[in-house]
């Protein structure tokens, strides 16, 4: 009976844990009690990246006639490069802009540009403002490309890896589609999010997506070279966890020497 009983007894517990375990795997689970309003807002901060050292820009000057503008630009447009490309880091310095240390790029007829730290529509408009008025009679076009934006996802996804943004532009969850989703056993309460600014001071945040308040964080948009590590559940951490060698070979031989004793012991009731 006290055999049952405790048998029962977890049986229920196991019953629990995995209920317990369940309430953390759904993702957004709020998401209709977010207002509309608040998730259009935290929309519009799409697409601007801010200019940190190392980044590999494309900046294309386009007007009205393409022959004044020629001057301002390295090449014309080409597509952002991925992990398939084959350009050698010598003509890439032909064809793009790369941000030195100190922050600058230097640019045909205007010379050395500071621009870390300044987003990418900031890039664009202070290019602008200083072709015109002074070289040309009308405002030109400028677009600025990072050639080299990724994003590290470590930890508990389907398959962790670099993902990179053809676009410049990558949410959290672009990043977890593109990364196989999260495993079962990945926690999705608090995944954490290593950052580098252009000043290269690293800061950690966390980010909770059962919440669907995430949406409409600043966070929610990431940036070149983040990492997103998705640590695994305790759940997980115990079913890994494993006995020592040495633990493993004494247990061993004492399950042997309690077989020969059962053996011999019901041997000798016989």
């Amino acid at each position: 009976m006290k055999i049952r009983n405790l048998l029962l007894l977890a049986v229920t517990a196991l019953l629990l844990t995995a209920c317990n375990a369940g309430k953390n795997v759904p993702y957004m689970i709020n998401i209709d009690e977010i207002p509309t309003s608040q998730l259009a807002e935290a929309s519009i901060q799409a697409g601007d990246f801010t200019i940190k050292p190392g980044d590999l820009l494309q900046i294309n000057v386009t007007a009205s006639k393409e022959e004044l503008v020629r001057p301002f630009n390295k090449i014309k447009y080409v597509p952002t490069l991925g992990t398939g490309n084959s350009i050698s880091m010598g003509d890439r310095g032909a064809l793009f802009y790369q941000v030195d240390d100190d922050g600058n790029i230097e640019f045909p007829l205007l010379g050395k540009l500071h621009i870390v730290g300044m987003t990418k529509k900031a890039v664009e408009n202070h290019v602008a403002s200083l072709i015109y008025p002074q070289y040309l009679n009308e405002r030109p076009e400028v677009e600025c490309r990072i050639q080299n934006f990724r994003v590290y996802c470590l930890g508990e996804f389907g398959h962790a890896g670099v993902v990179y943004a053809e676009n410049g532009q990558l949410t959290v969850v672009e990043a977890i589609v593109r990364s196989g989703d999260l495993n079962l056993q990945g926690r999705r309460d608090n995944i954490m999010l290593i950052r580098t600014d252009p000043t290269g001071q690293r800061t950690v945040k966390r980010i909770n997506i059962n919440d669907a308040n995430f949406l409409a964080s600043p966070d929610f948009f990431l940036q070149q070279n983040d990492i997103l590590y998705v640590e695994p559940t305790k759940y997980r951490k115990r079913s890994i966890w494993s006995v020592p060698p040495a633990y493993s070979f004494g247990v061993g031989v004492m399950g042997t020497l309690m077989s020969i004793f059962t053996f011999i012991t019901v041997r000798a009731k016989l």
